[in-house]
């Protein structure tokens, strides 16, 4: 039986957690990556999340982003290797001293927006992000881009790795993710990003906009919490892959 893990985003947005919105998401997944105080979230939110989390007992991992809270890290910065190291440890440590005070483990970590985006081909900032995890532990999985060069960097770190593919994320024929600048960059229908789901997991491709498959053989798929509609997508998604056979399973 084909396994997949279907992770979120979350410990982004406060009214989201207030109003129950993030938690809503939680049935449909097996994962969640909590930002840790870079790109947003601070040690209430964390708190609130790893809680959340473990009620529905989902993996727990970390988050982290540009220290750009302004920008939501989702502008490309141009920090030294040693200062991007510095913040993903100071991060990743942050979460994991507050998922430990809950008894949760932090087993993997996920970069966020320009961080990660600018990774998937970057070596020097790929080893940055690695860098700065192995100071804190070199025992988690690093989650990024399917068939990218940051995969490559982190395996060569040293480290277990999962591939991401994204459901409600348009690409582009190299296999980028198509940019948020653009009106078409976030799938918003819950069935099409069902379908580009099962299409991910059962045929290891995605089709991106002109038409072209591109490789997605990924472990784990994504569906953020800050699309319009996310709750809706994560259940139609997890519904599909459900009914087609595919076992939902946390990446550890």
């Amino acid at each position: 039986m084909k396994r997949m893990d279907l992770n979120c985003d979350m410990g982004e947005l406060d009214d989201a957690i207030i109003d129950g919105t993030q938690e809503s998401l939680m049935p449909s997944l097996t994962s969640v990556n909590i930002a840790c105080g870079g790109h947003a979230g601070d040690a209430q939110t964390m708190k609130t999340t790893v809680e959340q989390a473990l009620r529905w007992r989902l993996a727990v991992g970390a988050h982290p982003g540009y220290p750009d809270r302004a920008n939501f890290g989702r502008l490309e910065l141009n920090l030294s290797a040693e200062a991007i190291a510095d913040s993903v440890f100071e991060q990743v440590k942050a979460l994991a001293e507050i998922a430990a005070g809950c008894k949760a483990a932090v087993t993997h970590v996920k970069p966020h927006g320009a961080l990660y985006n600018q990774a998937v081909g970057n070596r020097v900032l790929a080893e940055a992000i690695a860098e700065g995890v192995a100071r804190w532990n070199r025992d988690v999985i690093l989650v990024g881009l399917a068939g990218s060069l940051m995969l490559d960097v982190f395996r060569e770190a040293g480290f277990r790795v999962a591939a991401e593919a994204f459901a409600d994320r348009r690409y582009e024929a190299d296999g980028t993710l198509r940019s948020r600048k653009f009106d078409d960059a976030l799938i918003r229908d819950p069935a099409e990003a069902g379908r580009q789901a099962l299409q991910i997991a059962e045929g290891n491709t995605v089709i991106a906009r002109d038409g072209t498959e591109v490789v997605a053989n990924a472990q784990t798929i994504c569906i953020h919490g800050d699309t319009p509609g996310a709750s809706k997508i994560a259940a139609a998604v997890a519904q599909t892959l459900r009914q087609a056979g595919v076992e939902l399973k946390a990446l550890h």
